[in-house]
């Protein structure tokens, strides 16, 4: 006769612990069923759930081993309610480049493949005197996971502080440091302009325009302060006269590369702001019968896919928009599993030197 208290052998007295099964129906499987077979808490299920990195490897996989054995299916209405989140990663843009736009998409989408995050965008206008207004309603209403800003939103210091107060996690994209290493992707706008400016000086112009982007960017500063401090370096002074403001759009491209082109002397060297704008260059050298290099060299930044694409190919400096966009998108979801990054991230510009510059005429 067994003794009181004893258990049979293979009970919880001796040998492996015994689980609990779950439910039957798989479809009423909660988190904390799985919690309970995993001997775990119902946080680290969670962490595991969210891809968090915070949990040790054997642990996640002897979570994710019950989930799947036992069919577990969160509920992502329910996982955003406990967050008082949606699964949006939002990315708040006003640049005028549509490429720009696209590449850095494309870069966010490459991070969040294979997770439950999905990505929003949200196209706005700085100039509309409700532009706050309209992101507080967005923030508000769709709860984003967190969003993602490049320029020339992310130089908004206003639309910062709002996000901070409505507790919604953000990156920043800029030229200059403007946050947080947590919060903040850095390019170096003004190193990438610098090197465009030796590399047209050295091929011997000195009559040499730039048409920079919209005051409104700080981007269009940095380039500007950065082709001037090149040009310094080989004792040329950018002319004023030959300094003028586009869009950072293809027809702003246009309009001042005419403007250009229609001085008693015009520039020998055009350096454009970004490629929209030097593709625009491409056409008003056409309109005025002018060929590049032979007539006027042409250097714009980015390196968007049209800079290889147009003929002769485009000498301009490489901005790897989408790794930025991707390097964002890891930051933030880094972010959001209070992962401090050990350093700030920061993309270095490259000049990529193709057909489109060449020395001057007459040398």
């Amino acid at each position: 006769m067994a003794k009181r208290g004893s258990r049979p052998a293979g009970g919880r007295g001796g040998g492996a612990p015994e689980q609990e099964p779950p439910p039957r129906d798989r479809s009423k499987v909660t988190i904390n069923d799985i919690a309970r077979l995993a001997n775990v808490s119902k946080k680290t299920v969670s962490r595991v759930i969210n891809e968090s990195p915070l949990v040790r490897s054997e642990t996640r996989e002897r979570v994710l081993t019950i989930i799947k054995q036992h069919g577990y299916t969160p509920d992502p209405q329910a996982r955003a309610l406990a967050l008082r989140r949606s699964f949006l990663i939002g990315m708040i843009y006003d640049n005028p480049s549509p490429q720009y736009v696209v590449n850095m998409q494309r870069g966010i989408l490459d991070e969040l493949e294979d997770t439950s995050f999905q990505l929003v965008l949200r196209p706005c206008d700085r100039a509309d005197p409700r532009f706050h207004e309209k992101i507080e309603a967005f923030v508000v209403q769709q709860k984003p996971f967190g969003v993602i800003l490049p320029p020339s939103v992310s130089e908004d210091e206003k639309l910062a502080e709002m996000l901070r107060a409505l507790n919604c996690d953000y990156v920043r994209i800029a030229s200059v440091v403007l946050d947080e290493p947590a919060r903040m992707v850095r390019t170096h706008d003004f190193e990438g302009a610098a090197a465009a400016a030796r590399h047209i000086a050295a091929l011997g112009h000195s009559r040499i325009a730039h048409i920079h982007g919209p005051k409104t960017f700080r981007s269009a500063h940095e380039r500007l302060a950065g082709f001037r401090q090149g040009l310094a370096e080989s004792a040329i002074e950018l002319d004023k006269a030959l300094t003028v403001e586009g869009g950072y759009t293809f027809e702003s491209g246009v309009e001042c590369a005419a403007r250009l082109f229609r001085r008693k002397q015009r520039p020998t060297a055009i350096f454009a702001g970004n490629d929209e704008m030097a593709v625009g260059v491409y056409k008003a050298a056409r309109d005025f019968g002018l060929k590049a290099p032979e007539d006027v060299s042409i250097v714009g930044f980015d390196d968007t896919p049209m800079a290889s694409r147009v003929w002769p190919p485009m000498t301009t400096v490489r901005l790897p928009i989408r790794d930025m966009g991707r390097a964002a998108a890891r930051l933030l979801l880094r972010q959001a599993a209070g992962v401090e990054p050990e350093e700030l991230i920061a993309f270095k510009p490259e000049l990529i030197i193709r057909e489109s510059a060449a020395p001057p005429k007459n040398g």
